[in-house]
């Protein structure tokens, strides 16, 4: 299974479009793109395995896997990049502005709905990321 972020980059943050079987789900806001310095920047483009994750302050969520020279990065609710994001990704269901969005949980337990379904079918669910 995978999913397709398509990225547009800013001074003040990333916005992307989120694609799923080729049909968009909503957008993506990051952090702006600062050379994938550790905690001010997005990750690279490229294709990334999803993994399930589980923690106190999100719950269940998600992990990039093998994100060069970064480590827990997570697909997590937020709905501003400046001040809730230190390199993760945000699925909003509005943008309204750069790097800031609305309605971040409800697209966000979507993605989490289809990606652990394909996790209980041992799918490999990858996150293609590009502009």
């Amino acid at each position: 299974m995978n999913l397709t972020l398509h990225r547009t980059y800013f001074k003040e943050g990333t916005n992307g479009a989120l694609f799923y079987q080729g049909h968009f789900m909503g957008f993506v806001i990051e952090l702006p793109w600062l050379e994938n310095k550790k905690q001010v920047s997005c990750i690279p483009e490229g294709v990334y395995v999803l993994k399930a994750r589980f923690s106190e302050k999100f719950k269940y969520h998600l992990q990039l896997e093998n994100v060069p020279c970064r480590s827990l990065i997570l697909i997590h609710p937020a709905n501003d990049a400046q001040s809730e994001l230190k390199g993760c990704l945000a699925p909003v269901g509005h943008l309204n502005g750069i790097g800031k969005g609305l309605y971040s949980r409800p697209l966000f337990q979507k993605i989490i709905s289809i990606c652990y379904q394909a996790f209980d079918r041992k799918e490999t669910v990858t996150l293609t990321i590009k502009s």
